[in-house]
């Protein structure tokens, strides 16, 4: 494997028998949950590197192990960075291009809201005030059932018939 196997011995040898100071040096470092990861990199490297005579194979190990933290946390920055410079570029409004809906849009869905509203009273009382407690406001089905002291099957089945009247109302033409 090593040319020199005495060498690569050595090196191995130092880095099986430090492997947790290895990884308590990387989390003081800050690598956190990486520093397993990283010394499998130190090992990883030294598996497939062919170093000449080492004079201190433990200290050759931790430079290692800083080395390649360091690469990690630049990589993972400018990873970040350039993540943030697309999204600045490609998420904001095209120039000369409102995010404002035009004032016919604005009529447009007051129009539709009316109308699913209307629907929506137009299914009863009580599957009107369902379908908005819980689609709208975000109350929890259970919570819903007390309220109204109905059972949370009742619930279940109200949403199920405002559900189905919204989809047949989405497929209806025009």
């Amino acid at each position: 494997m090593y040319a020199n196997s005495s060498q690569a011995a050595g090196l191995e040898a130092a880095f099986l028998e430090n492997r947790d100071k290895l990884v308590r040096f990387l989390r003081a470092r800050g690598a956190g949950d990486a520093a397993e990861d990283l010394v499998q990199d130190v090992w990883l490297r030294i598996a497939a590197s062919r170093p000449g005579p080492v004079a201190s194979p433990l200290s050759y190990l931790f430079r290692t192990a800083d080395l390649l933290m360091i690469d990690r946390f630049r990589s993972a920055r400018q990873s970040g960075a350039r993540d943030r410079d697309w999204t600045d570029l490609n998420l904001g409004d095209p120039p000369g291009v409102s995010a404002e809906p035009s004032a016919e849009r604005r009529v447009a869905a007051a129009q539709e809201a009316a109308r699913v509203l209307a629907l929506l009273d137009g299914l009863g009382p009580r599957v009107a005030a369902i379908f908005r407690r819980h689609r709208i406001e975000g109350a929890p089905q259970k919570v819903i059932a007390a309220e109204l002291g109905v059972s949370l099957s009742t619930v279940e089945s109200d949403l199920r018939v405002a559900y189905r009247a919204l989809a047949e109302w989405r497929e209806r033409p025009e």
